[in-house]
């Protein structure tokens, strides 16, 4: 018995796992009884049914089904026991699902059957005082967004990409909220990109100072190692932007360019905007990449050019040093025999000889640029 009871807790997680991770919904249980639901709402003909405010997913469905429109719910970092009603009451796709629930993943658009899923990068612009080698410039965060016939669901993570503006903003035109989901679905897209194009503005202020640091010339005392590691940091940061940017291009070129039977054809005009807005982002990206490179190697050949021109002064002091130094040597060889050993006049000569050659030696470097 021991062995068959180890066998069964061997094949249920299995078989669980071969059909989905939501298979074994309990549809006694109200999937909707869950702290991530932020907003839960039926629209019809483009307007919000005021009466759906406190309504639960299952029931907002259930007036979809009965009269018609579409449900919005909005959920934000749903635990994976929090969505699993949701997931089941939707059809939603487990691997859709286990994407919504974990995070972290990649701007992309899928289609499972009659439902799309798209992921979104949303990106913060954290102000500073001061860039220094730690700060932090841009942060980012996720919305998910499953978009079926009729109902659009949220997921967010982060703290940041709150939709609730966005929601108001729509209830206000009622026109483009009629053409159903696919019209938010265009209205989140437009929304992150819009938050791209504010943090590239003041990503670029930020690059532009580094930039007049490089290259105006350092005041007394001042170092440059500094800035290398400010460089650094800012490179790293729009790296992270550049992630957030670059792989939703495609998608939004799919969803503009390519017919699909979940997005409004009056719709799909606007997510050419949106793509086009979205590659004037990605171009800026690649250019701050590629500046900040150039700043780098700039910084790392003034660095080296400093070094050099120490190295030189160095050198040319050693240079003027020699000259007392051999002399001084010579005659402290202490010989019987020397020029000038026994003259009275001789040491002083010997001083005014070597102070003469010194000062020739250095006109000469400095006239040079070496000192």
């Amino acid at each position: 018995m021991s062995m068959i009871r180890d066998l069964r807790q061997v094949v249920r997680p299995a078989l669980r796992k071969s059909v989905g991770p939501y298979s074994a919904y309990d549809a006694t249980r109200d999937p909707s009884a869950s702290t991530a639901v932020v907003d839960c709402a039926v629209y019809r003909d483009g307007k919000r049914l005021e009466d759906t405010g406190c309504l639960t997913p299952r029931e907002a469905m259930l007036r979809v089904r009965e009269g018609g429109g579409f449900a919005w719910i909005g959920l934000h970092e749903p635990t994976e026991e929090e969505f699993s009603g949701i997931a089941a009451e939707f059809g939603l796709h487990p691997l859709a699902v286990e994407d919504a629930v974990h995070a972290h993943q990649r701007p992309k658009l899928e289609r499972y059957d009659d439902t799309l899923f798209t992921v979104f990068k949303t990106v913060h612009y954290v102000d500073h005082a001061e860039l220094t080698p730690t700060s932090q410039v841009v942060e980012t965060g996720e919305v998910m967004c499953f978009t079926g016939p009729d109902f659009v669901i949220t997921v967010r993570h982060g703290g940041q990409g709150s939709l609730r503006n966005l929601r108001h903003r729509l209830q206000d035109d009622p026109e483009l909220l009629a053409k159903g989901p696919s019209a938010v679905l265009h209205a989140i897209a437009d929304h992150v990109v819009d938050g791209y194009i504010a943090v590239a503005d003041a990503v670029q202020v930020d690059i532009d100072e580094i930039e007049i640091d490089v290259f105006s010339a350092p005041s007394k005392g001042s170092t440059r190692g500094t800035d290398t590691g400010r460089i650094y940091q800012l490179k790293r940061e729009v790296l992270e932007f550049k992630r957030a940017v670059t792989p939703l291009l495609r998608p939004m070129q799919l969803l503009s360019e390519r017919p699909m039977r979940l997005v409004d054809p009056d719709i799909q005009k606007y997510f050419r905007d949106v793509a086009d807005h979205l590659a004037r982002v990605q171009e800026q990206v690649i250019g701050f990449d590629e500046l900040l490179n150039s700043i780098l190697q700039a910084n790392l050949a003034q660095a080296t050019v400093a070094q050099n021109e120490d190295m030189r002064k160095i050198t040319s002091w050693a240079a003027i040093i020699a000259v007392p130094t051999a002399v001084c040597g010579i005659y402290g060889m202490n010989f019987d025999h020397m020029p000038e050993l026994h003259w009275r006049y001789g040491y002083p000569m010997v001083l005014v000889g070597i102070v003469g050659i010194c000062l020739t030696i250095h006109r000469t470097l400095k006239r040079n640029g070496w000192l």
